[in-house]
This record gives C-alpha cells, sequence and structure tokens, in this order.
C-alpha cells in the first residue's frame, strides 16, 4: 500500500504531555500569595500524602528524579570501590548517578519483549562483576510495569535493593501468593524513587521523591537534600556553641552541617501542584491504562511484526508509556522514516531508550559489552501518544495511520472500532 500524507487527516499528539487544570493553577497561585514559596509546609504536606498513597511509611521530595538516585546512592554509602548493578535499557540518570557517588556501574541485560530485568540476568551481571564489590542493585519499573523482584530474593544476599520507579507510579507488584503491594512501598527493597517530570504519572514540573520504610535512611535523605544542615530538634548534642555565653539559652538561629550535603530541595510552589495532583492520580492511571488497553487491541491485529509489549507475571500495571515492538528491517521499513511520516500528521513518537552501555561514555570506561535482549528491544521499540486528555479517537487514529505507514492492514479487514472494543 502506498502511503500518501494527504490521504490523512493530521492533529497534535505528542508521545506524552501533562495535564494541567484550574484545581492545579488555583493550588500554585495560593502557594504564591502565601508566606511561603520554598522550604514551607507544602512539603511536608506532599511528602505525607504520596507515602500515604504508596503505603510506605516516609517519603522525601526532592528537585528531580536524578537528585533522588544521587541522594540514595551518598545516604547510603556508595561510592569509590562499589558498583551497582543496573539494567542497560533505561534512562542516563540511573546510571549517572552510580558514577556522580564515585561508584561503578555494572549493566544488565533485559527481556526483549518487556525491556525488563530478571533474576538470570542479574545472575549474569553479578558473574561479570569480578573483583568488583556489588553494594546495590537497581532495578528499572520500565513502561508501567513491575520488575519480578520476589525471584530475586534468593539471589541478592547483602546487596541493597533500590527500585526506580519513575514509570510506574500507581502500579501494584503481586506477590506469589496474590498478595497486591504497592509500588514504593518498599516491601522487598530499602527504597524506592519516582519523577514527577512532566510528563510522569503525576508532575511538579521538574523533581523526585524518595520513599522507604527506614527511619534512619529518611532522615539522612532528608539532611543531604539540603546542604547537610540540621537545626533545632535535630541538633542535640553540641550544646558548647549552641548556648548563649552570657543567658545560657539556646541560639535560635543556630544549626549545623554535620555533612556535605546538596542543594536538592523541591520547592513549596512545586508540592502545591503536587499535591494537587496526586488527587487525580487514580483517574490518570485508569484513563492511561484504558488507553494503552486499546492500542493492545489492535497491535495485536498487525501481524507478526508488530506487537504490543508482553505482559508480565506478578505486576498490575500503571501505564507510562505505550511501546510498540515493530520488526521495521522485516517490513522493509526504517524507524526514522516511520517516525518522520507520523510526524507529518502530527503524530509524536518516542524511542524509550538508546541503551545506556552504548554510551560514547560508558564504552570509552567499560568497553564493548554484548547485551543482546537491550539491543533487540530497542531495535524494536516505539512510543505512541499516551497521555489522559487523549480521545480514545486519538488512538484510532494513530493506529491507522501507523498501519497505513508500514503498509499493513488489520488482519480479518475487520474495522478499527470493532477490533479495539
Amino acid at each position: 500500500m502506498n502511503w500518501e500524507p494527504s490521504s490523512l487527516k493530521t492533529k497534535s499528539l505528542p508521545y506524552s504531555r501533562q495535564v494541567i487544570d484550574e484545581d492545579d493553577i488555583e493550588a500554585v497561585v495560593r502557594t504564591l500569595r502565601s508566606d511561603w514559596l520554598t522550604t514551607g509546609p507544602k512539603i511536608e504536606e506532599f511528602e505525607k500524602r504520596f507515602a500515604r498513597d504508596v503505603d510506605a511509611a516516609y517519603a522525601i521530595a526532592c528537585s528531580s528524579g536524578t537528585a533522588a538516585l544521587h541522594l540514595l546512592y551518598i545516604a547510603n554509602n556508595i561510592g569509590q570501590g562499589d558498583s551497582v548493578i543496573i539494567p542497560s535499557m533505561t534512562f542516563l540518570a540511573t546510571a549517572n548517578a552510580v558514577r556522580h557517588s564515585g561508584a561503578e556501574v555494572i549493566f544488565s541485560d533485559v527481556d526483549p519483549d518487556t525491556g525488563l530485568m530478571n533474576a538470570s540476568h542479574f545472575k549474569d551481571a553479578i558473574n561479570r562483576s569480578t573483583n568488583k564489590k556489588v553494594k546495590a542493585i537497581c532495578p528499572v519499573h520500565l513502561n508501567g510495569q513491575c520488575v519480578d523482584l520476589s525471584s530475586f530474593c534468593n539471589e541478592i544476599d547483602k546487596i541493597i535493593v533500590f527500585e526506580d520507579a519513575c514509570h510506574s507510579l500507581g502500579a501494584f507488584r503481586l506477590s506469589r501468593s496474590g498478595q497486591k503491594f504497592r509500588v514504593g512501598s518498599c516491601s522487598l527493597s530499602k527504597a524506592t524513587m519516582f519523577s514527577t517530570h512532566a510528563v510522569k504519572a503525576i508532575t511538579t514540573g521538574e523533581g523526585g521523591i524518595i520513599t522507604t520504610n527506614d527511619e534512619n535512611l529518611a532522615l539522612r535523605l532528608k539532611k543531604l537534600r539540603s546542604h547537610g544542615v540540621v537545626r533545632d530538634k535535630d541538633l542535640g548534642n553540641n550544646e558548647l556553641i549552641n548556648l548563649d555565653e552570657k543567658n545560657n539559652f539556646k541560639q535560635p538561629w543556630y544549626y549545623e552541617m554535620r555533612e556535605l550535603g546538596f542543594n536538592y530541595r523541591l520547592s513549596d510552589i512545586h508540592c502545591a501542584l503536587g499535591i494537587s495532583q496526586l488527587k487525580k492520580l487514580k483517574y490518570f492511571i485508569e484513563r492511561r491504562n484504558s488507553l494503552r488497553q486499546r492500542y493492545e487491541s489492535y497491535l495485536k491485529c498487525l501481524g507478526k511484526y508488530v506487537q504490543p509489549l508482553k505482559l508480565v507475571r506478578n505486576c498490575t500495571p500503571a501505564w507510562h508509556l505505550s511501546v510498540a515492538l515493530i520488526d521495521f528491517d522485516a517490513l522493509c521499513v526504517s524507524r526514522t522514516e516511520v517516525i518522520n511520516k507520523l510526524r507529518l500528521l502530527g503524530i509524536g513518537t518516542q524511542v524509550h531508550y538508546i541503551p545506556v552501555h552504548q554510551q560514547p561514555y560508558y564504552r570509552d570506561r567499560y568497553g564493548i559489552l554484548e547485551l543482546p535482549g537491550a539491543s533487540a528491544y530497542y531495535s524494536k521499540c516505539l512510543s505512541l501518544p499516551l497521555w489522559p486528555a487523549m480521545e480514545t479517537e486519538d488512538v484510532d487514529f494513530v493506529m491507522e495511520s501507523l498501519a497505513k505507514i508500514l503498509g499493513l492492514t488489520f488482519e480479518d479487514n475487520t474495522s478499527f472500532d470493532a477490533k479495539a472494543n
């Protein structure tokens, strides 16, 4: 089938975008008119609401998902001489935060049909870690699905587990007995980190948040995100400096820097938006999941060279991305050509991600690695538009356009509506 752009209507559909309503705007405006723009009460309110919503004891808000990862490594004393295992199919920040802490990265392969690492990939990474002290592992819950952490339990000994859940706020992990645990509840990990970037499940504009059930870790994370400074009730042991010499009163301005920290704070303005967004999280997830299910119905009907992501067991996903796995070589079309033709129709797409181990910095540092699962996933993945304010008809338009560009027809010639319902 010949494709002609003039034969199809056009729209404006980015691959993802934030959804901001009047309630969000009013929440931010109220904070702008308040006495606190930063280091105020909205931060603690956001943290408490977030922790409650993921069934965690503590939440620590910070300036970005990258900052959250960096804080986690520093707060757990991961540094020079240590190594952290991460999957290669992730955003750069997952690896970069390890390097910023002074530790080394050991890249894990992933399943080519899901982009997720599993226990066998972990074993392979451990086997490649000769003479390297593996201190932590950071599985990535990609696209909205969960890594099966329970499969790692017998393999991990004295290795700290962190979860990178930037894509999976609102997802559930299912135990072998069928019990449901929210991603972020840290039932099998020391901590979980999320991103609240503009295109994530909820947004604070930029931002990140860490959840944990470890009180001491939570306290250290809060200290490190604000220059390493402690005040008032957190002091307790430097009375000689903290006393007014003349009147023997505690000095109300007094603070101490116990260790070298960072300015990784999130402001009250950002947190006001986050609080408002959290109220809509359930709807956002339900809408994303519904749209993604419609995509899946279409993708299953385009033949063997186009497929949706394989669903993983032991997970109730909260879809962040709708990924099509397309064998571009078999269809004799390049991914670049498909992306450009979709763009002409106003349809934005993206590739998540270039395997991190293939980036020049990491290739120069660790040499050329053969990770066939990550390479296979990367060669086929294409993220289609998915965000809560999309209309059902937008999915139909995207899939009709994609099919024509690929020169495919839906199997048995059933109509789009019938196939999707």
